[in-house]
């Protein structure tokens, strides 16, 4: 096996210090920022890379950047505490989920590279996002929603454990009610004011009408439900190299430097963290 070289740039260390705008509790277990970098520079991120975020003398982790390139001026991210959600470990997400407006992070990045939107343009679009996996995934939707005239049919479909983990709720309800946007959600468990399909996110994927060599499929979530979304969009005849995937869960310093993220000889970090499926379904339990 051949290792690649990584060539860094002085800038990928450069941490910057950026200040929180707005915070609000979304979950018991997840939280959003609004965060602008010193001056009101620009991010510049393209839809599915990453930052890594700081706190002095508590340590660093990759986030997914949740708002579009679009929205100007600050960004957004979610953090999931992990340690209450596990039950072990996530001293740095804990930290973070402390703090409030005016308080400062350190901000590295944008890192990786995202889904290709030049590529996508003058295509169909099927978005696939359970649980967390919206929070990146939004970034593309919203992307594509604010230039809706450069894409073609667009279908949203959210899963999610039940009707109170629904990320983004107010939005997606946006979402749905726009007539150039298709939106079907499920839920594992419903409550009694849930009106829409319970069960797993491939229940949804059967009833979706599409042109298969004009559609991307785009796909983000737990790793456990990427085989099994793959499998039902591959019955729709999707090409594999239209399937995009997110593996950012392998993503660990984003300077292809640790190696926990080396999958083969490649850097999820530096390569992706977006791949097509023809590129990874040979990765060893990678999806």
């Amino acid at each position: 096996m051949t290792l690649k070289r990584v060539i860094l740039k002085d800038s990928e260390y450069e941490i910057k210090r950026a200040r929180i705008l707005r915070t609000k509790q979304m979950t018991e277990t997840e939280k959003y920022f609004e965060i602008q970098l010193p001056g009101g520079e620009s991010l510049d991120h393209e839809p599915g890379q990453f930052v890594e975020v700081s706190l002095l003398g508590i340590g660093e982790a990759p986030i997914s950047i949740s708002s579009s390139p679009t929205k100007r001026g600050s960004f957004e991210l979610v953090v999931r505490d992990v340690g209450k959600f596990t039950g072990q470990g996530g001293r740095l997400t804990g930290a973070l989920h402390k703090l409030e407006a005016g308080d400062e992070v350190g901000i590295r990045g944008p890192f990786g590279k995202g889904f290709p939107v030049r590529i996508l343009e003058g295509n169909d679009l099927l978005f696939v996002a359970a649980g967390l996996g919206v929070v990146p995934l939004r970034s593309l939707i919203n992307y594509v929603i604010d230039n809706r005239r450069d894409f073609g049919k667009v279908t949203i479909l959210l899963g999610c454990r039940t009707p109170q983990n629904m990320l983004f709720a107010d939005e997606v309800n946006e979402w749905n009610k726009r007539l150039d946007v298709n939106l079907n959600c499920t839920v594992d468990k419903a409550d009694p004011e849930w009106k829409g399909n319970v069960g797993l996110i491939t229940s949804l994927i059967p009833g979706v009408t599409l042109e298969p060599e004009r559609t991307f499929g785009v796909v983000v979530g737990p790793p456990i439900m990427y085989k099994f979304v793959i499998k039902e969009l591959l019955k729709k005849q999707i090409p594999e190299r239209q399937i995009l995937l997110s593996l950012e869960r392998h993503m660990k310093c984003g300077l292809g430097k640790c190696g926990h993220c080396q999958i083969n000889d490649v850097y999820c970090c530096q390569d992706g963290p977006v791949f097509s499926y023809d590129k990874t379904k040979n990765f060893p339990e990678a999806v």
